[in-house]
This record gives structure tokens, C-alpha cells and sequence, in this order.
């Protein structure tokens, strides 16, 4: 995962303080520990933390098309980026890069905003075009990636992945939320677009944002909803599709120039995409699996399928206190989140990271 902050002040004759857009960033530094990237201009700054898992050397960010009228902070990975680029190359687009947050460039470019009916995988970014005077942020159609957002008391925007990197922004309205409250406790998280501060809004999964400097603040924008009318189809020919379906989405979550591997627990669904995994690789895959100690340890099922798929597997046992693990989960989400599985969560990407860059 990346992440990215940035400023947008209301009137291009506003400096950004530079001060401000590194503190934003750095509070993101656990996202990418890759490097970072910063770009400033009249009344315009942004920040990227990297991790690099596409086109490691060629695909530093904030990123620009060939004249640097365009440019973009990208989180996130587009699945169908090669058949993109050949596209945008066919309709007279120059790639400098084989990396896929060139290809959203190229597709704003071409496409505007209905480029992000083209693109399939998981995202969140923004985008400046100077000679529109735009600014352009996107979610992808689940939320798997963040974004959050906030005007100030000057009118002035900022933008980060996390809720936490937005304190470093002076004038954002910090009450917290009733609302908010009062949605934690019924769900155990709180929905979007609300977070727990007045001032700072979730930008909606399937969501984009579009800010034009003179023009009247637009409210985000749904720009995809899924099927609800179904397909006539039986339970055999479902089974097939299905199978057909993960097969190729774990095909496309095995595109990395870094080390991959998977998260095992033994279970249904980590089982079939570790099985599926295992038959796209020539070389073994690294799984990964924490137990707890209990008859609800779940290792012993985790190697029967590590055995059955030949993969290199990797276990520990959950000894993290759950207060630490809970307070460095506060730090992470920001807000009250009450997923007591994303604690033991955390301690297995603690796992995988010793040994893998993308887990799966």
C-alpha cells in the first residue's frame, strides 16, 4: 500500500506551506517505506509515501504526463493496466514508464472523468490538471483503498489516506460527531462518509470527487452501483463460473515484480485462492497463519492445505497483548473501529512482511 496527502488552496495565488504537506506525509511513512515524493505549485501541493511493487525503478510519484500539465498521487493497483496501455498507446499516448499510474494519466487524458469505467482493480488517487485548474480524487468500486477529505475555515482542501495525517492541517473542524457515535455502537465502525470528526469526511466507495478552482463545490459522485437484477443460471454452471472467476482474479493478484505470498487459515476462502495461487506459480508459494493457543487454533487445518499445495509455510502464535495491539490499531484507523479480528490481522502482515512485499 502507498499512501498520499495533499493541499488545494482556493485561490491559486495561496502558497502552500510545505511545512504542513511533509508533516501530512510523514504521519503516512508506515504505508511507504519506499521513499517520498512532494510537488508544489501556486496553490497546489502533494505528498506520496511509495511502496513499490510495479516497475520498482521507473515509478516514483507524484507522477506527470510528458509536459507536466497533469499529475498524480496513486494508491493502489490496476489490474488491467497492460491492455490500457496498449489502448492509450494506439490513440497516440508516449508511456515513459511500464508502471499502471502512468495509464491513469493517459486514461484522464482521454477519457475524463468516465476514464474510471475503464479501470479494474483497487485505488484511491488524485489528480491535478493545471490546465484544466482541476483536482480529481477517486475510490475504487469496493473502498478497499482510503481516502479522506476536509475543508478548512479558510475554505482551503486537503486530502490524505488516513484519518490521522489530517491533524497536521490547521482550521479542520475536530468536534467529534454524534452521529458517529451513536453509529459505532449499532455497527462497530462508522460508515461512510462520516468519520468521528465534523470536519473530515470519508470520500465513499465507488465514489469520485471533482473540484474546479472558480467553480461552485461539487459534492462526490457515484460513478458505479452493482447488478441487482441477476443472471438465470444454474447451480452447476454457477459453480463453474465461480471457480473461473477466482481463478482469474487470483491471477491478477499475482502481478508483482516483488515477492508474494498469501494468508492461510485453514478456512474455505484462504484455502481456495492459496489452491489457485499454488497451480499459477512455478516456484512455491509463502503462506502465512497465526494461532492462538486454543482449541480455536486454526494451524493445524492451515498445514494440512500448506502440505496438499507444497507451499513454504510460515506460523506464529498470536502473543501480542491485546491492549498494545489495540492501541496500535487506534493509532492506524484514526477513529473507533470495532474489529477485534484486525488485531491479530496486523500481527500476521507483521509475519508476512519478513518474507513477502504483497500478501493476498
Amino acid at each position: 500500500m502507498c499512501g498520499l496527502a495533499g493541499l488545494l488552496h482556493s485561490s491559486s495565488d495561496g502558497e502552500v506551506d510545505t511545512r504542513v504537506l511533509r508533516a501530512m506525509t510523514n504521519a503516512l511513512a508506515h504505508r511507504g517505506p519506499d521513499g517520498d515524493g512532494f510537488h508544489t505549485e501556486p496553490g497546489l501541493g502533494l505528498g506520496h509515501r511509495r511502496l513499490a511493487i510495479i516497475d520498482p525503478t521507473g515509478g516514483e510519484q507524484p507522477m506527470f504526463n510528458e509536459d507536466g500539465s497533469v499529475v498524480i498521487v496513486f494508491n493502489g493497483m490496476i489490474y488491467n493496466y497492460r491492455e490500457l496501455m496498449v489502448e492509450l498507446q494506439a490513440l497516440g499516448h508516449v508511456f515513459r514508464t511500464k508502471c499502471d499510474t502512468e495509464t491513469i494519466i493517459h486514461a484522464w487524458e482521454e477519457w475524463g472523468t468516465d476514464c474510471l469505467a475503464r479501470l479494474h482493480g483497487f485505488f484511491a488517487f488524485a489528480l491535478w490538471d493545471r490546465n484544466r485548474q482541476s483536482l480529481f480524487l477517486a475510490r475504487d468500486r469496493l473502498g478497499k483503498k482510503p481516502l479522506h477529505y476536509a475543508f478548512t475555515k479558510n475554505g482551503d482542501f486537503a486530502f490524505a489516506s488516513e484519518i490521522g495525517a489530517l491533524a497536521a492541517v490547521p482550521g479542520i473542524d475536530r468536534r467529534m460527531v454524534p452521529e458517529a457515535i451513536e453509529d459505532f455502537f449499532t455497527y462497530g465502525y462508522i460508515p461512510d462518509p462520516l468519520t468521528i470528526y465534523t470536519g473530515i469526511l470519508k470520500l465513499p466507495a465507488a465514489h469520485c470527487l471533482l473540484l474546479q478552482r472558480g467553480m461552485p463545490i461539487t459534492k462526490p459522485r457515484c460513478y458505479w452501483r452493482p447488478r441487482t437484477d441477476g443472471l438465470a443460471i444454474d447451480e452447476a454452471d454457477a459453480g463453474a463460473a465461480l471457480v473461473d472467476r477466482l481463478r482469474d482474479s487470483v491471477r491478477q493478484r499475482l502481478i508483482a515484480a516483488v515477492p508474494v505470498g498469501a494468508f492461510l487459515s485453514g478456512g474455505v476462502d484462504s484455502s481456495a485462492v492459496v489452491a489457485l495461487a499454488a497451480q499459477q506459480r512455478i516456484l512455491p508459494l509463502d503462506t502465512f497463519t497465526i494461532g492462538f493457543g486454543s482449541d480455536q487454533d486454526e494451524r493445524p487445518y492451515a498445514k494440512l492445505v500448506a502440505a496438499r499445495y507444497g507451499t513454504i509455510q510460515h506460523s506464529e502464535a498470536a502473543t501480542m497483548d491485546i491492549t498494545d495491539g489495540a492501541r496500535d490499531q487506534g493509532r492506524v484507523f484514526g477513529e473507533p473501529f470495532g474489529d477485534t479480528s484486525s488485531v491479530p490481522t496486523n500481527r500476521v502482515c507483521a509475519l508476512a512482511r519478513r518474507h513477502a512485499k504483497v500478501a493476498i
